[in-house]
């Protein structure tokens, strides 16, 4: 005499009071307790090798965009420090928490930005792996720490996953909250090319005013 699974369809001995396949009981009365079959376990190997997988490739993705590029000395990290000070002292402190905790900074182009190129850029984010460059311009063409601020304000948008629409718009939003004022920076490089950028990503923000060309933020 044989007994038949229930829940796997086994055949199994008469004697056994158990499926050998799947550990269901077969004994009458006794309800089917689901149990992992070999295909579900299967399926559970594939899904960790998977996981596992795409982890190992993106460590290994991170380790060459630090290993194709140099980090900052100890006076470009006090820069930066001083930089993302302003950036908390202003209120933005989730952004600054991210800038401060989570970014590794650069000083040179790794393989990646080389390939891609980044034309003019004070600064690029190397998402989601939270790795900044920063160009010589940041240190050389920013004024002070808040005008530096205003650039890393920008790539934390970046750093969020947002695109460089988004970046441009938050940070001239924000710009009097963050104390970057036409008033005091409208003669910079800095406010300069960044206007020039948002114009003309963003032309909206620059049509009022009785001319029709004035900030919108002002």
């Amino acid at each position: 005499m044989t007994l038949k699974c229930a829940h796997c369809g086994l055949v199994n001995f008469a004697a056994d009071q158990t499926c050998r396949r799947c550990g269901a009981s077969l004994l009458p009365g006794d309800l089917i307790v689901p149990v992992e079959t070999e295909k579900e376990r299967g399926f559970g190997r594939r899904l960790l090798w998977v996981f596992g997988t795409t982890l190992t490739l993106l460590f290994v993705y991170f380790v060459s965009l630090l290993v194709t590029s140099e980090g900052l000395d100890v006076d470009e990290r006090r820069t930066v420090a001083g930089a993302i000070a302003v950036v908390k002292q202003t209120g933005f402190s989730n952004e600054a928490f991210v800038l401060g905790s989570l970014v590794t900074y650069r000083r040179t182009d790794n393989w990646w930005n080389a390939y891609m190129g980044h034309q003019d850029a004070y600064a690029a984010t190397n998402f989601p792996f939270e790795v900044v460059t920063l160009y010589p311009g940041f240190f050389i063409f920013a004024v002070d720490d808040t005008e530096r601020a205003a650039i890393l304000l920008h790539e934390s948008y970046h750093l969020f996953g947002a695109g460089e629409e988004a970046a441009l718009q938050g940070v001239w939003l924000e710009k009097q909250r963050l104390g970057w004022t036409a008033d005091q920076y409208n003669q910079t490089k800095v406010w300069k090319n960044t206007k020039e950028w948002t114009t003309g990503s963003l032309p909206g923000l620059f049509r009022c005013g009785t001319d029709g060309h004035s900030d919108c933020v002002q």
